[in-house]
């Protein structure tokens, strides 16, 4: 569904053609004296590379903005369970939606994704801080498989680190706490006497990734919220 906002977007989009094209043919007169000498081949070899190029510009805008509509946020962490198993019956803008956003290339029955670029208090996410992300007793992520955190750098590339971990998860080894809750530490520096649970990040910008495979109905749901990501030093 298209909202206001993307709405306008389209529009200024059309307004900015047509504004360019005031333009051209403005300084054609004015400047170089004399209007452009317009043919039928000279329109269609300008027009079909100009108008193709508005077409994709405005249809990725469209796109991204139905992505956008697509996704829940919920204390930073971002996922998008609106693409399902039955994508035959979907529009053709929110098929092309589910195409493109990277969290539902999977349908949610066989894997959920969530994103976090910031922590709980909307901050982006840098190495030169310290970070716990604290599940509570009982709050892992409920799935039928397993599930995983993985952290990236801003461009969600993968950062070489001392100990060559790029991910924890339901089969690392976590440690929990003396109540059952675990605590992941994301930090660039060991965390002292909890590496187990030591998640390296780059010393700059990064992102997380959780991944849930075969998640519970909580998730499917919606019922299920990924606890934040809490900045310690």
């Amino acid at each position: 569904m298209l909202t206001s906002t993307t709405l306008r977007q389209v529009l200024a989009w059309i307004v900015a053609s047509l504004v360019l094209a005031l333009v051209i043919g403005f300084v054609a007169r004015h400047v170089l004296g004399h209007p452009l000498h317009r043919t039928l081949v000279t329109d269609f070899i300008q027009g079909v590379p100009v108008g193709g190029l508005l077409a994709y510009l405005t249809a990725s805008l469209v796109i991204h903005a139905e992505v956008r509509s697509l996704q829940t946020t919920v204390n930073g962490w971002s996922t998008t369970l609106a693409c399902g198993a039955s994508r035959k019956d979907l529009g053709l803008l929110r098929r092309a939606a589910c195409a493109t956003d990277v969290g539902a290339l999977n349908v949610p029955e066989e894997q959920v994704y969530w994103q976090a670029f910031v922590d709980g208090a909307g901050h982006g996410l840098n190495g030169r801080h310290d970070y716990v992300l604290h599940f509570p007793p009982g709050g892992l992520p409920p799935n039928d498989a397993s599930w995983s955190l993985t952290v990236g750098d801003s461009g969600r590339r993968m950062v070489e680190n001392p100990i060559h971990r790029y991910s924890v998860g339901g089969r690392s080894g976590l440690v929990p706490n003396a109540d059952g809750s675990v605590d992941v530490y994301l930090q660039s520096t060991a965390p002292g006497a909890h590496e187990a649970n030591w998640l390296p990040v780059p010393a700059g910008a990064f992102m997380l990734w959780l991944r849930v495979y075969q998640p519970a109905r909580a998730i499917l749901d919606g019922a299920y919220h990924v606890p934040p990501v809490v900045q310690v030093r």
